[in-house]
């Protein structure tokens, strides 16, 4: 790191920011959360006449987060900023600024281990089902939308690595799609023949009329910037190559994704998120319960511990347990 000459605490957090958004490849949502988290942290030294990097210190730390304890924050909440604040002091350490770690030694409370939710195959069955027969009339965002869940639920991915699949992406002779994930680890991931036909009825029918919004957008835009600004063009067009497009015909985002799948799951009986992660839980378990390996499933879901997967393997014994109790004549 260059010599750094400003030693206030909120410009080292913008370095470390600037340093983990390019040259660690973290996603930006988790780039969001440490700036969010850190924030917090300069706004709570400041309160406490700290404003330079080498005042913050152990106490300081263990102060922050047990004020946000006593606010009653989630103890989730609390894990995710003590993790947040001890990358920022590892790396601020790491980069000679601060002559030891005071992070190294924060301890938070875990993170309650909340079971994940899943929906089970009869209703997704139900879900698609019906996704399908709107999609029979050939609306474009109908389209869009079934090969959205399809493929979520066909290959178990996030919703940051749907919203960055390129068409070149897909390859619908071996039934695989190659997606970014986290830390900027690629990886193939397969898919079965039910999602390949939404895909295709999707590219084929649907894609082409959102695309064709984003042009006529275009095209306005040009006309309405007059001759001297002909090649203005509009910021996430469908000519990108973006697999998914919104509904004014640009890429489209992960809030669409949770639009749709908020949609989609409204009606559905049970507790918990509706977000797309529930698909890719959904995803695992099935798996899982169907004999499949957990090393295999680790390796689909793009995990990098075996650890983080393993959360499955619970909801399917949870799920074994439930039956148990409502069919064993002694349960």
């Amino acid at each position: 790191m260059a010599e750094q000459t400003d030693d206030r605490l909120v410009v080292f957090v913008e370095a470390f920011l600037t340093h983990v958004r390019s040259a660690r490849g973290l996603s930006e949502q988790t780039v969001r959360a440490y700036a969010s988290d850190l924030e917090q942290l300069v706004a709570f030294a400041d309160d406490r006449g700290i404003a330079t990097l080498d005042g913050v210190g152990l106490e300081l730390l263990r102060d922050w987060l047990w004020e946000a304890d006593q606010r009653g924050l989630a103890r989730s909440t609390i894990a995710r900023r003590s993790s947040s604040v001890r990358a920022f002091t590892r790396w601020a350490s790491e980069s000679g600024v601060l002559p030891t770690d005071p992070g190294a030694r924060l301890r938070a409370p875990k993170s309650a281990a909340h079971l994940p939710r899943v929906v089970g195959s009869d209703q997704v069955r139900v879900l698609l089902d019906g996704l399908a027969s709107r999609a029979s009339g050939g609306d474009p965002v109908a389209l869009r939308d079934l090969a959205v869940v399809e493929l979520l639920y066909a290959t178990a991915i996030r919703v940051g690595e749907l919203v960055g699949i390129d068409l070149t992406a897909v390859d619908r002779s071996r039934l695989t799609v190659r997606v970014l994930g986290k830390g900027g680890r690629e990886r193939v991931v397969p898919f079965g023949v039910p999602a390949r036909d939404a895909l295709e009825a999707w590219t084929s029918r649907g894609r082409p009329v959102l695309a064709a919004r984003a042009a006529a957008r275009t095209d306005t835009a040009v006309s309405s910037a007059g001759a001297g600004h002909s090649r203005i063009a509009v910021a996430g067009s469908g000519s990108d190559g973006a697999l998914f497009l919104g509904d004014r015909g640009g890429r489209l985002g992960t809030r669409g994704v949770y639009r749709i799948v908020a949609r989609v799951l409204e009606d559905l009986p049970g507790e918990g998120p509706s977000g797309p992660h529930t698909f890719r839980h959904t995803a695992a378990t099935h798996l899982l319960d169907g004999g499949a390996d957990l090393r295999a499933v680790q390796e689909l879901l793009g995990h990098a511990s075996l650890g983080t997967t393993q959360i499955y393997t619970h909801v399917s014994s949870a799920r074994l347990r439930e039956v148990y109790r409502t069919a064993h004549p002694r349960a």
